[in-house]
């Protein structure tokens, strides 16, 4: 195995609508239409790469009906030698919420919680959302939170009514970490433009990581370069955002990166097994 992807979205569960955010986020990106579950399997097949899959909650703040996890458990299934499955929850549902996230973990094995604030518009520290985490610590399962700019709405009249307050890692991520030291947090992508503040929450927090998905590596900021390879060399995670960046893009970039096998295979498999608990 050569990498672990560990930000990966899954194609939209059959019979079900598309949302409009999925065209708008091809456009933003300039990403063809998604490829079928099958397509994405045999492609991380052959590049020899586990992938972690998910999909986002989002029917309270938009009304779109959510991929189940039931059908992101199928995938695993279908595909155990290349996929690892977390679960996608809408924290609004209050008491649902916190047994959805039991039941797929027990029930259909999916491994992490996936959370998106800005999509979901809720602030990781609010207290009303306690409970869930405390059940992810009860699970020991990570959370995975978007952070950062968002890609959906940028360069929409308002940004659609995105609003990107909800995902800057102080205080949201760090009052997460701090309140829940036995919670395993991920910071998906670079959190531009809190990027310090990112480095920062991960540097001080033992039970906080980060993933550097949804951005080519050439546009990640230097600051956060340098630490991948210093500081950070243990927290930091290799995602794609599939299919938006495919892997393959996005490693071809990353081996232009002036940093050594090891801190490389830190990145790409060691720190993602850790993790995950892979072993």
């Amino acid at each position: 195995m050569q990498a672990i992807d560990m930000h990966m979205h899954v194609p939209r569960q059959p019979g079900l609508p598309d949302r409009p955010v999925d065209a708008q986020l091809r456009e933003y990106f300039r990403s063809p239409p998604p490829p079928t579950v099958e397509d994405m399997a045999n492609r991380y097949k052959e590049l020899d790469m586990l992938g972690v899959i998910f999909s986002v909650d989002t029917e309270t703040t938009t009304g779109d009906l959510p991929d189940t996890n039931d059908y992101v458990a199928s995938i695993v299934r279908e595909y155990p030698e290349q996929f690892i499955g977390f679960c996608n929850i809408d924290p609004w549902k209050g008491e649902i919420a916190i047994r959805e996230v039991e039941r797929s973990v027990t029930e259909l094995g999916l491994k992490g919680l996936k959370l998106h604030p800005v999509h979901q518009q809720f602030f990781p520290n609010d207290e009303r959302f306690y409970p869930l985490y405390e059940k992810c610590v009860e699970m020991d399962i990570p959370v995975l939170f978007h952070s950062g700019y968002a890609g959906a709405g940028s360069g929409t009249p308002g940004g659609s009514g995105l609003k990107l307050k909800y995902s800057a890692p102080i205080p949201c991520f760090d009052d997460v970490a701090a309140d829940f030291p036995q919670l395993t947090i991920i910071m998906a992508h670079p959190g531009w433009p809190w990027v310090e503040e990112q480095i920062a929450v991960t540097l001080h927090k033992a039970n906080v990581y980060m993933d550097l998905s949804g951005w080519l590596p050439r546009f990640i900021p230097e600051s956060l370069v340098r630490e991948c390879s210093r500081r950070l060399r243990d927290k930091v995670l290799f995602g794609s955002d599939w299919p938006l960046i495919t892997p393959e893009r996005w490693l071809q970039e990353f081996n232009e990166w002036d940093v050594s096998d090891e801190v490389r295979a830190q990145i790409l498999l060691e720190n993602a097994r850790k993790v995950l608990k892979l072993g």
